[in-house]
């Protein structure tokens, strides 16, 4: 199969052909037909996680926003057959935990990442491990490119404004950080009735925020974000995301509460950070702030987002701001590496 090749750290993915996945009696070879570059997989790319653990090393094929058709099953598998469409959640669980058991496959005890723990997206088939569990029918209206936009930053976004947030119709809820996860979050609070602040750096990026539901944008290199924030809402956003990770973002995301806000973290620190970002505990504790963490979103999940999408009360595609064959991977991560990419791009092209 074709795939485009981790081979070195910051150095360009080689386009070349590479052995076939072989399909394990629980997995299932999807055929890819579109994914999604993802910030995630530039962290891999550069460096960025090795303190994590999540480097990527020679011979890595990374990609896990990816969606196509069933070309196999293992003889274990009884809900997907050969022709099947599918969309894959990178966060993916073995079902043998107590919380895949719980229904919270996307925070297993041992975690499977595409493209990191095993051959993702970059290449044209991928064998998803345990099947049953890993793998999402994709609906007939949704096409392959909409549903790629869909494999990480939406789902991501999906899970955490839906069911960690748990933002309400009429609150005000402001996404600092305006990259994938932002606008999906945008978008996603929007269709559930929020009164949506985007902020970011980048005019462009708040433009198409705009696009995706936000009532209001501010550019945080021009406006004091806080305050602009503050005489928005008057007292504060019910709810504040930080959809970017690194400390300025955490901090003003935190600042923009009012008293038992909820801060939503979403977005993974990079090497600056490690990890470890100052909090100003005192006013978290005087404020009955709260602080929530989400990590992707099971597969179980995904029927109630997908309905959304067929009913166009979410519209994931508008992020997509342009597709491309394998050899167009070095050019996004080249933008990536000073933020000039806005909205996403889609691989929609293996051969």
């Amino acid at each position: 199969m074709k795939a485009a090749v981790f081979e070195a750290t910051k150095k360009p993915l080689v386009v070349k052909t590479i052995p076939d996945p072989e399909c394990a009696p629980t997995s299932a070879i999807v055929r890819v037909e579109a994914n999604g570059i993802c910030r995630s997989d530039w962290h891999a790319w550069s460096g960025d996680w090795t303190w994590m653990g999540l480097s990527a090393q020679p011979g890595a094929v990374l990609g896990h926003e990816f969606t196509g058709v069933v070309e196999e099953v293992g003889k274990d598998v009884s809900n997907f057959k050969k022709g099947a469409r599918v969309v894959v959640p990178f966060s993916q669980g073995d079902g043998t935990c107590e919380y895949c058991r719980n229904g919270q496959s996307n925070v297993c005890l041992t975690p499977l990442l595409p493209g990191f723990s095993y051959h993702g997206g970059f290449g044209h088939l991928v064998a998803v491990p345990f099947a049953d569990m890993n793998l999402v029918t994709l609906p007939p209206s949704i096409d392959f490119v909409e549903a790629a936009s869909m494999g990480c930053r939406f789902m991501t976004s999906f899970h955490g404004i839906v069911d960690r947030a748990q933002v309400k119709p009429g609150e005000w809820v402001v996404v600092h950080g305006c990259g994938g996860i932002g606008l999906s979050a945008i978008n996603i609070a929007s269709a559930m009735g929020a009164n949506v602040i985007g902020v970011d750096l980048d005019s462009a990026k708040l433009e198409l925020a705009k696009g995706m539901g936000a009532a209001h944008v501010i550019n945080a290199k021009k406006t004091d974000p806080i305050s602009a924030i503050l005489d928005l809402t008057g007292s504060g956003a019910q709810v504040s995301v930080d959809a970017l990770g690194v400390t300025a973002t955490c901090r003003n995301s935190i600042m923009s509460l009012r008293k038992q806000g909820r801060h939503l973290q979403i977005g993974l620190t990079t090497a600056a950070e490690q990890g470890e970002i100052p909090m100003p505990i005192d006013r978290i504790v005087t404020m009955e702030l709260q602080l929530i963490g989400s990590l992707g979103m099971q597969a179980s999940h995904y029927p109630s987002m997908l309905q959304m999408v067929e009913a166009k009360k979410v519209t994931p595609k508008a992020m997509v701001t342009g597709t491309c064959a394998l050899d167009g991977i070095n050019k996004i991560f080249n933008e990536m590496n000073t933020f000039q990419n806005v909205g996403v791009t889609v691989i929609n092209n293996y051969n």
